[in-house]
C-alpha cells in the first residue's frame, strides 16, 4: 500500500506541513509513504538565485525525488501540498496535474483517496479556496477527497492559525517570517493518517 505526499514548497512553509503529513501516513501499519516534490521553474529558480531563504530551503529538499505521472500511477493514496497564490494552487502543481490526461483518459486515479493543504501569507489570504479548487481537477480524475472531521483535536479554534476541514493550511506571514504551529503540524498528520487508513479500507 504506498500513499505519496506530493508538494511544491518555496520557502519551506508547505515541505514542513509535508512532512507532517508523510509522517502521518507513515504511522498506519502496512503503509509504504513517500515525500515528492513538484519540479520548480527554471524562471523561479533564476529570480531566487539571491535569496538565501529560497536557496537553503531547496537544499532541505534536494534529496527528495521529483513527482512524475508514474508516480500518481503507482500510487495508491495522494495527498497534495500548494502554498496560495491568488487564491488558487501554485502554477507548478498547477502544471503536475494538468500532465494527467493520459491517467485521466484510462481512469487511473478513479477510486483512489486524495487530499489536499495549502499555506498562505495572512490568515484570509486564500486557504480555503486554495483547498477547494485543488480538490476540483482531482474529482475529474475520480479521486475520493478526503478532508479532516471536527473530531480532530484543535480544529475547533478561535486563533489565527490554520487548520480546515477541507484540510491543513498554515500562515506563513507577508514575509515567510512565521513557522507552522504545532496545532497546524497535528491537523497536517492527522489528514496524512486519515488519507493512509482510508486507503487501507478501500484495498482491504
Amino acid at each position: 500500500m504506498k500513499v505519496i505526499t506530493v508538494f511544491y514548497s518555496l520557502y519551506g512553509h508547505t515541505f514542513k506541513l509535508a512532512q507532517s503529513v508523510h509522517n502521518g501516513a507513515s504511522s498506519i501499519q502496512g503503509v509504504e509513504s513517500q515525500l515528492l516534490k513538484v519540479e520548480e521553474f527554471e524562471s523561479v529558480l533564476e529570480r531566487t538565485a539571491d535569496s538565501e531563504h529560497a536557496k537553503a530551503v531547496r537544499d532541505q529538499q534536494k534529496e527528495i525525488p521529483v513527482c512524475t505521472v508514474d508516480d500518481l500511477r503507482a500510487a495508491d493514496a495522494v495527498i497534495f501540498g500548494s502554498p496560495t497564490r491568488y487564491g488558487n494552487m501554485a502554477a507548478q502543481m498547477k502544471q503536475l496535474i494538468d500532465s494527467t490526461a493520459s491517467l485521466w483518459l484510462k481512469g487511473e486515479m478513479e477510486g483512489k483517496p486524495a487530499g489536499v493543504f495549502t499555506s498562505t501569507a495572512s490568515t484570509h489570504g486564500g486557504q480555503e479556496t486554495t483547498l477547494i479548487t485543488m480538490m476540483i481537477p482531482l474529482i475529474h480524475l475520480g479521486m475520493i477527497m478526503v478532508g479532516v472531521p471536527y473530531s480532530v483535536q484543535g480544529m475547533i479554534h478561535t486563533e489565527a492559525r490554520g487548520g480546515t476541514p477541507y484540510g491543513p493550511s498554515t500562515i506563513a506571514g507577508p514575509k515567510g517570517e512565521l513557522a507552522p504551529l504545532e496545532g497546524d503540524l497535528k491537523i497536517a498528520e492527522a489528514l496524512g493518517k486519515r488519507v493512509a487508513e482510508v486507503a487501507v479500507k478501500l484495498r482491504g
